[in-house]
Order: C-alpha cells, then structure tokens, then sequence
C-alpha cells in the first residue's frame, strides 16, 4: 500500500516536472522549474498565457504524453499547471488500463 502510495507521489511529481519543462522550453518563458508553482494559473494571472500559447499546449500534450484533445472537450485541464498534470494522470491511467 505505501508503495503504490510512493509510486502515485513520484509519478506527479514527473508529471509536473514535464509540464513544466514544456512549458518553458515551448513557450519561451523567462523561469525555471523552481520558479513555477503548482497551482500557477496558466492564463490571466499567472503565466499569462494566449490563445496562441493554448494551441501549443495541446501540440505539447500530444508530442510529450500521447495525449490527443478534442475540440468539444471542456478545457478545465488548463487553469492550472496543477489542473493539466492532473489532466495528463487521468489519460494516461484509462490509457494504461484500456
């Protein structure tokens, strides 16, 4: 039980490790890993993201993680770097269970 306790911790940990790496190399952003938090909005506020910067989001979680999004799916994965490493998890369970 601990073990799959540490495995889920690790694996979020890489996962948010990633997005963020994307996020700074695709994006061009000024930061490093360290400098972005968790729950850092992704658009308004926080990183202040565009509708251009959105699209590359979406080339990024194809490319990085096997992730195709459709167009009429609820983009909630994106508040949030927190929000899309959790969107991220979620796929690649039902992927890895299917």
């Amino acid at each position: 039980m601990e073990s799959d306790l540490e495995s889920t911790i690790e694996q979020r940990k890489d996962v948010l490790r990633r997005v963020k790496e994307g996020l700074i190399v695709r994006l061009n952003l000024y930061q490093i890993v360290n400098q972005i938090d968790d729950d850092t909005p992704l658009f308004g506020s926080g990183l202040k993201l565009d509708s251009v910067d959105a699209t590359e989001l979406l080339v990024m979680l194809d490319e990085e993680f096997g992730i195709q999004v459709s167009e009429s799916e609820d983009p909630f994965y994106l508040r949030s770097v927190n929000s899309l490493a959790s969107f991220i998890i979620s796929r690649q369970t039902k992927t890895n269970k299917n």
